[in-house]
């Protein structure tokens, strides 16, 4: 069994307690260093690689995001606070996850598990960052880290890119099928969309580079979720 270290970063000794609690029941957790402000997290992490911060985002001085923005290589980061307002401005940083205060048990272990298996998605989009897709009957490799997001045409899926925008011989169940289902998520019956590329979420959109992605109803949910909106 793989131990992974972690840190946590918080100004309220409330906040450590329930934290402290709830790792220590994970043995594949090993706390490692409790920090009470971001100061101490950065002498820390300068010197001390870890797997795992739990990070405040308002604390004194320097908030958690700032603290971020000065990592030039930060641990993977799940967000703790009781502002849900941060929580598409966290993803822009690459934060693994977000839990609102009061953070809840079940909870915390849902996004354990999302955690430990990264490390099984990492090794495979490693191996394997392509994916093959046919246009104009000719099989083209497209890197997955490119993709912004996909629009159904039928029996052909566009998918956009920063750079172009490709018109695959394939349907929309078959890409979403070869894609991560940590870095994508359906949103719509004709829309697939890179997580990590939602720059602005309304009630019915999302927004990736400039374009407006409708949300359907039967996926709201989830997509709320997955960014812990309100």
């Amino acid at each position: 069994m793989t131990v992974r270290k972690c840190i946590i970063v918080d100004d309220e000794p409330a906040a450590h307690y329930v934290l402290v609690n709830y790792i220590s029941q994970n043995p594949q957790l090993e706390l490692v260093q409790q920090c009470y402000n971001s100061i101490e997290a950065l002498n820390y992490l300068r010197s001390n690689p870890v797997n795992l911060m739990f990070l405040d985002i308002d604390m004194p001085e320097i908030s958690g995001l700032e603290l971020l923005r000065t990592l030039t290589d930060p641990p993977k980061t799940i967000l703790t606070t009781a502002y849900s307002e941060f929580a598409l401005e966290s993803y822009e940083f690459g934060v693994f996850d977000y839990l609102l205060k009061p953070i809840y048990f079940p909870r915390f272990l849902k996004s354990m598990e999302r955690f430990f298996s990264s490390f099984n998605d990492e090794k495979t989009e490693i191996m394997n960052p392509i994916i093959s897709v046919k246009i104009d009957g000719f099989l083209f490799d497209l890197n997955v880290n490119d993709i912004l997001f996909a629009q159904s045409c039928g029996n052909y899926v566009k998918i956009f890119t920063l750079k172009k925008v490709y018109l695959a011989s394939m349907t929309t169940n078959e890409l979403e099928n070869s894609l991560s289902s940590e870095l994508f998520m359906r949103v719509h019956k004709s829309y697939i969309v890179a997580i990590a590329k939602i720059k602005d979420w309304e009630r019915n959109m999302v927004i990736i580079n400039n374009e407006k992605i409708p949300v359907g109803i039967t996926y709201r949910r989830a997509l709320t979720e997955r960014l812990n909106l309100k």
